[in-house]
């Protein structure tokens, strides 16, 4: 039997039951039902349980997921997913900085592709494993703390098989494989953001956003909230419902992935890149999905000016957030935290001690946790930046793949960004998206640079 991953009900329900007592609701009578009816819990680490439901557990779990959905949220008051709540809930909303606001450059925006590609492909090994396997298939190398990418060369047996590298990603992701960027959902939708703004400009609506992925996206490359929004396109359901209909994942971290185009193309203005992300998020997100998609927009949309540090940049992608949001909390006790200890390792024990026992390992609350502390400990060095945000574990190859994107957007330059990082990247992406199959990253900064609405005069 096909076991389809992140769409089938019976493993929806566990997700949604954590889900629920995240964002306040009380789903004890329910969760009790679906135990005494047999039902399991989801799978902690995979898409899909190993063995078919039976028909009467799988109806159950559609019902179930209805009945979920209407219970109340205590959160709901601090986290709103309309745009107006939203603001009205920052007081510091941020303003434009003005027409003569520095633009970056297409080498400012070719290394910020560049190093989104090399964060990703660090992280993509290692993805979905535990701190402690992270650290001993690195550390069997000479390569803890990290520095380079990983590789299976030098690695006694036995560790590879108590600790297997993420099955689909170590074939063209260790450094003895790498060929060139393969491809990744955490390239491809910054490709499809491309589109979108070629197509629509920045007047986008959400429902554009689910026309171009109708048009160009595999069903097979969406995974999570954005296979859950997709699902419920073709079921006819329109944005915002198809976020919330049976979408355990709306707080996940798909959404931030989708951010970096925003930011880059609103430089100095970060209220428009917020928004801008917001009406992308929204086809897939609610609340703290939508939040990390906004917090990263404007933290790029910060970075891409070219004046200012990473720290002012963090500080900025805050005043779009909900200040007594679970989203908000997090990234602010990150970076305390990484203000506070010189070693990272007691920065990244602190966060999971904090979050991992509650969140899945793809939520967005302790992710974009982990690559605000990231930035904020490496204080925005390219190197520094992405080895701290992919040996946090969770997310390893979207949150290297941010922390790479905000870092070298900061350094300026491809020739900013060490060799190591870059040669393998032979400046060739590969992608089931549009066109763009094989493009160079320098192209891609061209295509980008050329969608800024302005920039400095001369």
């Amino acid at each position: 039997m096909l076991r389809l991953t992140w769409v089938q009900p019976e493993d929806l329900l566990g997700h949604e039951l954590r889900q629920a007592t995240q964002d306040g609701r009380e789903p004890s009578a329910i969760a009790a039902r679906w135990r005494a009816a047999g039902g399991l819990d989801a799978p902690p680490r995979a898409g899909a349980s190993p063995h078919p439901a039976s028909r009467y557990l799988r109806l159950l779990a559609e019902d179930l997921l209805d009945e979920l959905a209407d219970l109340p949220s205590s959160w709901s008051e601090h986290e709103p997913t309309e745009p107006t709540r939203i603001r009205t809930l920052c007081p510091d909303w941020p303003s434009p900085q003005g027409s003569t606001t520095p633009a970056p450059t297409p080498a400012h925006l070719e290394a910020a592709w560049l190093g989104r590609a090399a964060g990703c492909l660090l992280g993509k090994p290692v993805e979905k494993l535990p701190l402690e396997a992270i650290r001993q298939l690195a550390a069997a190398t000479g390569n803890w703390p990290l520095n380079t990418y990983f590789t299976a060369r030098g690695v006694p047996q036995d560790l590879l098989t108590t600790h297997p590298w993420n099955r689909r990603s170590a074939p063209t992701s260790l450094a003895e494989n790498i060929d060139g960027m393969p491809e990744d959902d955490d390239l491809n939708y910054p490709l499809l953001n491309l589109l979108l703004l070629q197509r629509h400009g920045t007047a986008f609506t959400t429902a554009d956003v689910a026309r171009l992925w109708l048009e160009e996206l595999p069903a097979g490359r969406a995974f999570t909230a954005e296979r859950i929004a997709y699902r419920n396109l073709l079921l006819g359901l329109e944005p915002p419902h198809t976020a919330r209909h049976r979408n355990p994942f709306r707080e996940w971290i798909g959404a931030l992935i989708r951010a970096d185009i925003h930011g880059w193309t609103n430089p100095g203005d970060p209220a428009a890149a917020a928004e801008q992300a917001h009406r992308d998020a929204t086809l897939t997100h609610t609340a703290n999905g939508v939040y990390a998609a906004m917090f990263t927009a404007a933290t790029i949309a910060t970075a891409a000016t070219g004046t200012h540090d990473v720290h002012t940049c963090l500080r900025t992608g805050l005043t779009v957030v909900p200040p007594r949001s679970r989203l908000s909390l997090a990234v602010h006790h990150a970076i305390r935290l990484a203000e506070t200890h010189d070693d990272f390792d007691t920065v990244v024990g602190e966060l999971h001690a904090t979050h991992a026992a509650t969140h899945h390992w793809v939520h967005a609350v302790p992710n974009t946790a982990l690559i605000a502390a990231a930035l904020t400990h490496a204080d925005g060095d390219f190197t520094g930046s992405i080895c701290r945000a992919v040996s946090g574990g969770w997310d390893t190859d979207s949150n290297g793949a941010t922390a790479g994107g905000i870092a070298a957007l900061l350094a300026g330059s491809p020739a900013a960004l060490p060799d190591r990082w870059t040669a393998p990247l032979k400046n060739r992406l590969a992608t089931s998206v549009g066109d763009f199959n094989g493009i160079g990253f320098d192209t891609l900064a061209q295509l980008t640079h050329a969608l800024i609405p302005r920039e400095a005069p001369a």
